[in-house]
């Protein structure tokens, strides 16, 4: 069965959130660092190395999933990612952008039935059912939180163990 981690970008893995100007991606303020936090979410994920990451960033819809992959400096991180949420979506392209995260990663689930999921999200929206799946970061915090950090440890801890609330069969 996959193991799945569903990533969000900004608000996650750095704090706040980017801007684009052409091909550039520039962080929201001096101070932050694009990617600040994936070294540490390199070494929360090092102990299950069948996780695999499938992003739920609009990074993703709106730069690509290859930019996205190739724009993150952890190689190992990037060695999991094997898609994007929206990959072979049913919906129309510009409905995707408007519907709830939660929705976007429950329709890649419901597409890629049987797995185990958790979702490390600056967003709630979506996920009502789902709290249990969700590692939920402020936006201007990221995974720079020590309280969210422990929770996602314990929560990776509880997916990969196989505790049954996080299967998911469609």
């Amino acid at each position: 069965m996959r193991h799945v981690l569903f990533l969000d970008i900004d608000g996650v893995i750095h704090r706040g959130i980017a801007r684009r100007a052409g091909n550039r991606v520039f962080s929201s303020a001096p101070d932050i660092h694009l990617f600040e936090y994936a070294t540490l979410l390199d070494e929360l994920l090092s102990p299950y190395p069948e996780m695999e990451i499938v992003l739920s960033s609009d990074w993703s819809l709106v730069m690509g999933t290859e930019f996205t992959r190739n724009a993150i400096p952890s190689p190992r991180l990037r060695e999991r990612i094997v898609g994007a949420t929206f990959d072979g979506c049913t919906f129309n392209p510009l409905v995707w952008p408007v519907l709830t995260r939660g929705a976007q990663i429950l329709d890649y689930v419901g597409r890629n039935a049987p797995l185990r999921w958790l979702a490390v999200d600056d967003r709630t929206d979506g996920f009502e059912a789902h709290r249990h799946r969700l590692v939920h970061c402020q936006t201007d915090v990221g995974l720079g939180d020590s309280a969210v950090v422990e929770q996602f440890r314990e929560r990776l801890q509880q997916l990969v163990a196989g505790a049954p609330r996080y299967e998911t069969r469609d």
